[in-house]
């Protein structure tokens, strides 16, 4: 069975096939994407590897905080998408922006 480990803070320059060869040191990759923004095609700057269950653990421990592409890596295993908190999506407002002096006279 394999493991998605998530690897952040990517140089927009790395592609899955670096991805790969640099984990392929730690042990055996099965997979790997880098995402990108659909709207520019152009790097989120994080992907996921996929790894053998017997290295992936090895992988997070050695690749977490070393250099790739002069960025420092972030590595952890992934966690599926229901565990990550909801994303805040603005709003704000609530109140009244009509302008003028807005107290309520009481005479």
């Amino acid at each position: 069975m394999a493991k998605k480990l998530y690897v952040g803070n990517l140089s927009y320059g790395t592609t899955a096939d670096s991805l790969k060869t640099a984990f392929s040191k730690v042990g055996t990759v099965v997979s790997t994407n880098v995402i990108s923004d659909k709207m520019t095609g152009r790097s989120r700057g994080f992907g996921f590897v996929e790894m053998e269950d017997a290295d992936a653990e090895k992988a997070v421990s050695s690749m977490h905080g070393t250099d790739l592409d002069g960025r420092t890596l972030t590595v952890n295993e992934a966690r599926p998408m229901s565990e990550k908190p909801p994303r805040r999506t603005g709003g704000g407002g609530g109140y009244d922006n009509r302008g003028g002096d807005d107290r309520r006279s009481s005479y």
